[in-house]
């Protein structure tokens, strides 16, 4: 099983939103150098939806190339078409990756009898690890607990990133899925919450910025040490609220710029850091003690 500090890595583009690829060499060795204990290649921070097909299974490709098997490497492969999504499944097995997630389909708005389906076709098309991924804020339709479960007991589904924040429905599932099924959060303000109520890790964002502290925040959590994993989350509390002072990844992008880990670059219609949030972000830093002042 996956467990720990899973960043969910921004993909580093040039001001003409081309991938960065010496830039993303080097994000992986910082992040294998601060403790991240997984890499989540292409995902909604990796800005998988405009990236082409072939650009998405080449950065699935060159990370698994550079961890090379250091720590583990999930590839972002979700699609609101069934089909598109087992294709990018088939090219992140085939590019070597460890296990891949895999969003809830987005616009369309299947039913949860149609979200079944949709995993379980994913599921026995391609065979290898697969994370389930729930956003309802970003894909307006919600996964239901039940039908997590249901999906919970199919060859090669492992796991669930759970970013509805909801602790209380968090604990449900995982005191209902099956032990060796992992529930993920994939919300960094109530991640160290989840995990001390049994969950097996964090897909986060903040990581890309403040690696170390998530990753040891989660290492605390895992062991149920509350009283040393809140203390550290509290130190990075700043940076759960200011990163998502716009759209995810426009702050955190402008954060690691401003840290050197990559250039500016993002791609449209998402656009750079609007100048107002600026000092939001940049104070947030500071207090976290990621940036000197």
């Amino acid at each position: 099983m996956i467990t720990g500090s899973l960043v969910a890595l921004i993909t580093p583009m040039s001001p003409d939103g081309a991938v960065d690829t010496e830039k993303l060499d080097d994000l992986i060795e910082f992040h294998i150098n601060e403790g991240t204990h997984g890499i989540v290649a292409v995902g909604t921070t990796g800005e998988s939806s405009t990236l082409t097909h072939e650009e998405h299974t080449n950065v699935i490709r060159q990370v698994v190339k550079k961890v090379s098997g250091r720590i583990p490497v999930i590839a972002g492969t979700g699609a609101n078409s069934t089909h598109e999504a087992i294709d990018l499944t088939r090219r992140a097995k085939e590019a070597g990756a460890d296990a891949c997630l895999l969003v809830v389909p987005y616009y369309n708005k299947p039913t949860q009898e149609g979200l079944y389906q949709h995993f379980k076709a994913i599921a026995e098309a391609v065979d290898i690890p697969q994370i389930l991924y729930n956003v309802p804020g970003r894909t307006v339709c919600d996964m239901e607990n039940e039908t997590v479960i249901r999906l919970s007991s199919l060859k090669n589904i492992v796991g669930v990133k759970d970013a509805t924040g909801d602790l209380v429905r968090g604990e449900a599932l995982i005191n209902a899925v099956p032990q060796e099924f992992a529930v993920y959060s994939g919300d960094d303000p109530t991640a160290v919450g989840l995990m001390l109520l049994g969950g097996k890790g964090n897909i986060s964002v903040t990581a890309n910025v403040a690696p170390k502290a998530v990753a040891q925040a989660a290492e605390f959590a895992l062991k149920g040490n509350a009283e040393s994993a809140n203390s550290i989350d509290a130190a990075i509390a700043p940076l759960h609220k200011e990163l998502f002072l716009e759209s995810n990844p426009i702050p955190v992008k402008w954060a690691c710029s401003q840290l050197g880990l990559c250039q500016e670059g993002i791609r449209l219609p998402l656009t750079p850091l609007s100048n107002q949030y600026h000092a939001a972000v940049r104070n947030a830093m500071v207090e976290a003690g990621v940036l000197l002042v």
